[in-house]
């Protein structure tokens, strides 16, 4: 059996997700390709990015578990997937341990939080949106380990 390769995962992400909008109302495609292209530049395997295209594919119902366990994918990818995908009422603490005991799975979550974080994104949302969703993925990254992204330096 061939594995998926990134160009059909990256069609297959975008077709399953074209219906969906973000918070702010953008189509949903555009933060899978920012999580991709963020787990690529973080030195990521393409088992890794395959993931990150998918990483929300089972938690918002697009694709089902029984689809991801029989797909063309390798295991690790597959394994990724779960390990960020979260279930309903799960603890922050029981979701983080799942990924960090995942090989891989962290470099996803990060680049996952740093463009949900973004403030470019967060922007848009009202004001207490904005500060529950930061506090939020800050809690994560601290249970990961993961450092805040460092601000972009304003340009001149």
């Amino acid at each position: 059996m061939t594995s998926l390769n990134l160009s059909q995962v990256e069609a297959l992400a975008r077709l399953a997700h074209s219906a969906q909008v973000d918070k702010a109302g953008r189509p949903y495609t555009e933060h899978l390709a920012a999580v991709a292209i963020g787990v690529a530049e973080r030195g990521g395997s393409d088992e890794q990015i395959a993931a990150a295209w998918l990483h929300d594919a089972v938690e918002d119902g697009i694709l089902s578990p029984e689809w991801l366990a029989g797909s063309d994918l390798p295991q690790a990818t597959k394994d990724m997937i779960l390990a960020v995908t979260k279930q309903p009422g799960e603890p922050p603490e029981d979701y983080t341990a799942r990924i960090l005991a995942t090989p891989g799975a962290v470099l996803i979550k990060e680049a996952d939080l740093a463009h949900n974080a973004d403030p470019a994104r967060l922007a848009v949302l009202p004001e207490a949106t904005r500060e529950r969703l930061a506090a939020k993925y800050a809690h994560v990254r601290e249970l990961l380990g993961i450092r805040a992204p460092t601000p972009a330096p304003p340009e001149e």
